[in-house]
């Protein structure tokens, strides 16, 4: 499901968090209470080609599998993709979990050629792997 076709030039992660919360506040009440993962597709000079929507999980998970982060980053021509999900809770440290989901999706990109910039983590504050040495 395509969420949305930004022109945005994506130059740090708040703006990535930015542009992610301002999607997930279109959503109605039920559904911000769950957990959304999106791939935000950038071309070479990390312009927004798209925002797609890749899970749509329950209050505290969500399943994502690189071949879905990859099939459409290669189907939309991306040269690099950023990965943003919520934490209902607000509360943005990552789980386990999302460690070693970010690990494997940055490993499978590294084969294919497609690199992963960023992972935000969206709630009460932004969480960026990129800045915490994660990635």
């Amino acid at each position: 499901m395509i969420v949305s076709r930004e022109k945005a030039k994506l130059c740090t992660p708040m703006a990535a968090a930015d542009l992610l919360k301002k999607i997930l506040n279109k959503e109605d009440r039920i559904s911000r209470d769950r957990e959304h993962f999106w791939v935000i597709t950038v071309d070479t000079r990390n312009k927004v080609r798209f925002v797609e929507l890749i899970s749509l999980g329950t209050m505290n998970a969500s399943v994502v599998h690189p071949r879905e982060i990859f099939r459409r980053a290669i189907k939309r021509g991306a040269a690099s993709v950023i990965l943003g999900h919520n934490h209902p809770s607000g509360n943005t440290e990552p789980s386990q979990e999302d460690l070693e989901m970010t690990k494997r999706i940055v490993e499978a990109g590294k084969i294919i050629g497609i690199e992963v910039l960023d992972h935000i983590v969206i709630g009460a504050n932004g969480f960026s792997f990129k800045e915490k040495g994660l990635i």
